[in-house]
């Protein structure tokens, strides 16, 4: 692959790095990571199509792994493309606001798919706890409303850190050692004072998150307690295994984002490389495999996808 050198050295330019100490490296990495990239995007899609085309999925709980796949997304096109960019044709260079803005919608879409999994899980604890009153609690249109309150709160959270960061000043060296724009290190460019920008970084890792993960904890808490009741073993196991996709999706979102945020602010032990690679993979990995976790758990979805894959087959072959 050819090397455009085009970095540009506009002090009001931004030059993504890559990933430090690996550049070299970068075409043959870039192979898993398009392929991850691709191979999401496919599967969302197809999610996203098939719950729209199948009027017996206009449900809740459909419309909240729309909400999902959308996030997914949204969170790995934010990175991905502009890290492919680096990677085959050596395009480093980002304007300020431009950063600024990919920073905002990344952290932005993380938090609104933080309240869809909230969500969620208050979806599976009426299913089990309450599943008489189901339809009435969970309605197409509360779940709508709950999303929107997501996104409007994700806004007003997210929007003081490219607020913020815009009114300092930056050093000279506008390299930042990464594949996109990530909050603290755009901080760290910074050679005003950045107390309240780390500060406010914490809040919103530890606060904002920590609270969606106390109500997940509450939620699952619950659920427990409704099923150590239940006498039944079969019972036991059915409800619990409508939990199971949802536990994975949860496993695969908030430990990578906390690793991710620590390292940034107290992992000088840790490569650069080694906290880049698996800070690109935390978008990668679940965007690829929440269509797959929850079209492999869940039976209705799967036969639906198999039944529009045989009839675009069968369409194509006429």
């Amino acid at each position: 692959m050819a090397d455009f050198n085009r970095t540009p050295s506009d002090p009001s330019t931004f030059i993504l790095m890559g990933i430090s100490g690996l550049e070299a490296a970068h075409i043959w990495i870039s192979i898993p990571f398009s392929m991850f990239y691709i191979i999401g995007l496919l599967g969302n899609f197809m999610l996203l199509f098939v719950v729209g085309k199948e009027q017996t999925l206009h449900k809740p709980m459909y419309l909240l792994l729309c909400m999902l796949a959308l996030t997914d997304i949204c969170i790995s096109t934010s990175v991905m493309p502009n890290a492919l960019c680096i990677f085959w044709f050596n395009l480093k260079g980002i304007t300020v606001h431009g950063c600024l803005t990919q920073m905002f919608f990344l952290h932005s879409v993380s938090i609104i798919q933080s309240a869809v999994l909230v969500t969620m899980a208050f979806d599976r604890y009426v299913a089990i706890c309450n599943p008489l009153r189901y339809a009435t609690i969970l309605t197409n249109a509360r779940i709508a409303k709950l999303g929107l309150v997501g996104l409007i709160r994700a806004v007003l959270f997210i929007l003081p850190l490219p607020l913020l960061l815009s009114r300092q000043p930056f050093c000279d060296n506008h390299i930042i050692p990464h594949t996109y724009c990530e909050h603290m290190a755009v901080v760290k460019m910074s050679c005003g004072e950045t107390t309240v920008n780390k500060m406010y970084g914490l809040v919103i890792a530890f606060v904002v998150l920590g609270l969606d993960l106390m109500l997940i904890a509450l939620s699952y808490g619950l659920i427990i307690r409704a099923v150590l009741r239940i006498s039944s073993k079969k019972a036991h196991q059915k409800a619990l295994n409508t939990c199971t996709a949802h536990i994975c999706v949860m496993l695969m979102s908030y430990p990578p984002f906390f690793f991710s945020s620590l390292t940034h602010r107290f992992g000088q032990g840790i490569a650069p490389h080694i906290h880049i690679i698996l800070a690109n993979l935390y978008f990668l990995l679940p965007t690829m495999l929440n269509p797959v976790i929850y079209g492999v758990k869940n039976k209705e979805l799967r036969e639906k996808v198999v039944k529009c894959t045989c009839r675009m087959c069968f369409l194509r072959g006429h």
